[in-house]
């Protein structure tokens, strides 16, 4: 499946694309044209989006419905007041009562129900079910006051065949839109390997960004670390001579040191682990009330590497004050003020 998006498009474009004789791979078409609004029942009222579209959709986007039907060719074309509720929308409006046959009103436009979507969750970060669908031509006309489509998606009898139907597609727009020299098109064609590229894209990035706040975070607070002792060092300077005129070595004040430093990430490691999971969760809950599906998962092994990063950032940053530490006169120590 892919689509082609600009607002130069128009229904007849669509229908130039069912033409088995210019697209013979192309299983099924449906335009859209979108917008958002409140729809209202009796005394409730949701805000929504609407999706002005045709009989196609179901096929376009293997979409099934949990009761009623979807709205024909017939209805499509001619512009008929019904709608198809979204398993989400449904349930806010109408709850446990049955929405068939009740009518309900878009910028004060009336539409019969007839139709009510299942459960999809989210697709491509759009909430599937957080939409309710009419008729093309009563959208456009009617909500939106426009003639063009904001995009077009069809559905391909193979992905072997995504690009030369892409081609097809290329061909068929340039030949209506009367355009010869492709730099100028009017349009743009995109399909799912286009989209899987800018979600990698989008995800990469995140995800160095997100390495590299990690880096700065851990240096950031190694720093800090390393601060804390060298000001531990000095306020126990007698302590470390005392030790030492009574037989601690040098490796003893320096492990005694590293161990403490270490124990002080340790620390904070685990508070941010802690509250890293209490972020997540509350984090799932929100998107499962957006009805996105989002699972919250903690994996022992994080939890394993956190923790063995936390000890060694402790332990490199701490090397300089252990080492001062283990380096110091035990007589100049006991001395120290």
């Amino acid at each position: 499946m892919f689509g082609v998006q600009i607002i130069t498009l128009t229904r007849e474009d669509a229908d130039a694309m069912r033409d088995k004789s210019r697209a013979p791979h192309v299983v099924a078409v449906a335009a859209f044209a979108r917008g958002s609004a409140t729809i209202v029942w009796q005394d409730r009222s949701v805000d929504t989006n609407f999706s002005a579209t045709e009989f196609s959709y179901p096929e376009v986007q293997n979409a099934t419905l949990s009761d009623g039907r979807f709205f024909d060719e017939r209805e499509q074309r001619g512009g008929a007041n019904v709608i198809v509720l979204g398993w989400e929308v449904k349930n806010q409006l109408f709850g446990d009562e049955d929405a068939l046959g009740e009518i309900v009103k878009i910028k004060s436009v009336p539409f019969q129900v007839i139709g009510i979507m299942k459960k999809r969750g989210t697709v491509a970060f759009e909430n599937q079910d957080d939409q309710v669908f009419i008729p093309l031509v009563i959208g456009q006309r009617q909500l939106l006051g426009i003639s063009h489509l904001q995009f077009i998606r069809l559905k391909v009898d193979d992905a072997a065949n995504l690009a030369v139907t892409r081609a097809d597609v290329e061909t068929i727009l340039r030949e209506r839109h009367r355009i010869t020299d492709p730099e100028n098109d009017d349009f743009s064609v995109r399909d799912l390997a286009d989209a899987v590229e800018i979600l990698t894209s989008i995800t990469d990035g995140l995800r160095l960004f997100l390495v590299a706040m990690a880096g700065i975070a851990l240096v950031v607070g190694g720093i800090g670390i390393m601060n804390i002792m060298l000001v531990t060092v000095a306020e126990r300077t007698r302590e470390i001579g005392l030790k030492k005129a009574l037989g601690a070595t040098a490796k003893n004040i320096r492990n005694q040191f590293l161990f403490e430093s270490g124990a002080v990430t340790l620390a904070g490691g685990l508070i941010g682990i802690i509250a890293g999971a209490i972020v997540s969760y509350l984090a799932a809950l929100a998107a499962r009330s957006q009805g996105y599906e989002w699972a919250f998962h903690i994996s022992p092994l994080s939890v394993l590497l956190a923790v063995g990063v936390s000890i060694l950032t402790g332990i490199i940053f701490g090397l300089y004050p252990a080492f001062k530490a283990a380096r110091l006169d035990p007589i100049e120590a006991l001395r120290y003020e």
